[in-house]
């Protein structure tokens, strides 16, 4: 390959990026005949400018970068519709469940059939006002700083009452699924609730649109095998989703989207 420019070279990464979902460093070096050195400078430029996740070796497609909650009410309310009804029938008479907040788990809220008998604990007041109407769930508000972009509650009193249940089932609002990376975020202080709820959970599902599936954010939560479901979109390819099979994760695609 002909020596390229900065901005060449960047648009080549980033290109292989899109189409392989990973790249490695000394494969870079190699193809585009730069150093080391060069690469990482590249790299580093396209991890500060928020387009790329830097790991060991190379980089990841970076999450994307989430907006507030009233913002994303707005987006993809097809696919949030569909994601949720399906998570929906994942929840059963006489479990305890922990519901953490965010547009489409409030979405999944309202999807619950009227006369489900459950007890709902959450961290999200949208959707301890959702279910309010529900004359056979009972409804737990977790404690906590408010975070206000988010619409949920989190912290080390969040964590605390989490650690007070022995959740049936536990559906999560993830920001960034991937094989090798595991389960990430771009807040540092949701991972802690995030852990604390798994940890206390028999089941553990994640509600993840195409967009976050082999992506991946800087804070780290755990392995992927932490999770015993996954609810995606019905157009992602089968190849996408066998790695998260073989990890013995059922995978779950939302009709209707």
């Amino acid at each position: 390959m002909q020596t390229l420019l900065k901005e060449e070279r960047q648009q080549y990464i980033l290109d292989k990026l899109h189409h392989d979902g990973k790249i490695v460093a000394v494969d870079l070096c190699e193809a585009l005949g730069v150093s080391e050195d060069t690469i990482r400078r590249d790299l580093r430029e396209l991890a500060d400018a928020g387009k790329i996740q830097r790991v060991h070796g190379g980089a990841l497609p970076r999450s994307p970068v989430v907006s507030s909650f009233v913002v994303r009410q707005q987006q993809q309310p097809e696919v949030k519709a569909a994601l949720a009804k399906a998570a929906a029938g994942l929840v059963q008479n006489g479990q305890m469940v922990l519901l953490f907040g965010g547009t489409t788990t409030l979405q999944l809220a309202r999807s619950l059939p009227y006369d489900l008998q459950a007890t709902i604990v959450t961290n999200s007041p949208s959707v301890m006002l959702a279910l309010a109407e529900y004359p056979k769930i009972d409804v737990i508000g977790l404690g906590g700083k408010l975070l206000k972009a988010e619409l949920n509650t989190s912290g080390s009193q969040t964590i605390e009452d989490i650690q007070r249940f022995r959740f049936d089932l536990c559906i999560l609002g993830v920001c960034s699924l991937h094989p090798d990376v595991g389960i990430s975020m771009l807040i540092l202080e949701e991972t802690y609730v995030l852990r604390a709820a798994i940890n206390s959970s028999a089941d553990a599902v994640a509600i993840a649109p195409a967009d976050r599936l082999d992506t991946a954010a800087p804070y780290i939560v755990g392995p992927l095998n932490l999770l015993t479901h996954l609810v995606t979109e019905s157009s992602v390819p089968d190849s996408m989703l066998m790695p998260y099979e073989n990890l013995g994760i059922t995978v779950i695609k939302a009709e209707g989207e």
